[in-house]
């Protein structure tokens, strides 16, 4: 069967009523017409009876930026007729179709054509998972380096990254899977038959790998926070010790100089009251305590 492909970039109402097929529900056309939001589109793959909805996101990594940018692609899609919806993101490019563009998917059919859609978002994951990957081992390197505040917005920005990736790939891979479970097609698995679902089972396996790395980021980058807190923690616990040492130092001098400053009026003939004497013997006990903490290995 000879399909019949249209891309469409950012279209208006009129654009998509004259590209769509006939019967599609006004209310899809406002989905389809309205600018991309990453943080609430969540991906999706329904039948609507003579035809099938589908909403993804696409994720590119932007390794000088710090971020991940989304770039979401719909599509409607019938046996004789798909309908690429490309939506040009406020930081970036939108979708590239080169999949589709290529010499063997020029005659495939429309399943094959979904699937090739679909298959090249899964895809964009694993580079997802590689930039991660980079991200953590960089703020490994660099973690006794840089400040704490610097390395604390790191890990924030890319907790937040992997989350979103997580809960983009598990909405993803749920709707992969009624097309393997057989519970989305038009007609008689006109548009699903089963070869194109055995290809969608790679697909599947591609979206589980995808989500089961950024599960290990994710406790990759929980340990490398635990790592930084501990380092927290300990440079307190040492200016905490510091100030201790000082305090002590300070402590029999200070008593010293306070039982020197009493009112001993009659005893003041003596030796042990002299200016000489009390001062010798501040640094003789300063002496001794720093030997000892010296030796207690608290300094």
């Amino acid at each position: 069967m000879v399909s019949r492909w249209t891309d469409l970039l950012d279209p208006t109402h009129d654009e998509l009523l004259a590209a769509l097929p006939a019967g599609v529900d006004p209310d899809l056309l406002n989905v389809l017409a309205s600018p991309s939001d990453d943080v609430r589109t969540r991906p999706l793959l329904e039948a609507h009876g003579a035809y099938v909805l589908g909403v993804f996101l696409d994720a590119r990594p932007a390794p000088d930026e710090d971020l991940i940018v989304y770039r979401e692609v719909d599509f409607v899609a019938t046996p004789e007729l798909v309908v690429t919806v490309r939506k040009t993101p406020e930081d970036g490019k939108p979708w590239d179709p080169a999949p589709l563009e290529t010499p063997v998917a020029r005659g495939a059919s429309v399943g094959e054509l979904v699937f090739r859609l679909i298959d090249d978002v899964a895809e964009s994951f694993l580079d997802v998972v590689d930039a991660a990957d980079v991200e953590i081992n960089e703020l490994e390197e660099h973690i006794d380096d840089w400040s704490s505040d610097q390395i604390r917005r790191r890990l924030g920005s890319l907790r937040h990254d992997l989350l979103h990736a997580r809960r983009t790939v598990s909405a993803t891979r749920a709707a992969v899977r009624r097309i393997n479970d057989k519970r989305l097609d038009v007609g008689d698995d006109a548009l699903f038959p089963e070869q194109i679902e055995r290809m969608f089972a790679d697909t599947y396996e591609t979206l589980l790998r995808a989500a089961e790395e950024l599960d290990v980021a994710r406790d990759l980058l929980s340990n490398l926070r635990d790592h930084h807190q501990a380092q927290i923690a300990e440079s307190q616990n040492e200016v905490v010790k510091k100030l201790t040492v000082i305090a002590s130092l300070v402590l029999v001098p200070t008593l010293i100089v306070g039982f020197y400053g009493q009112n001993f009026a009659p005893a003041f003939n003596d030796a042990y009251w002299t200016l000489g004497f009390s001062t010798s013997l501040i640094v003789v006990t300063t002496v001794v305590q720093l030997g000892l903490y010296r030796w207690r290995r608290w300094i």
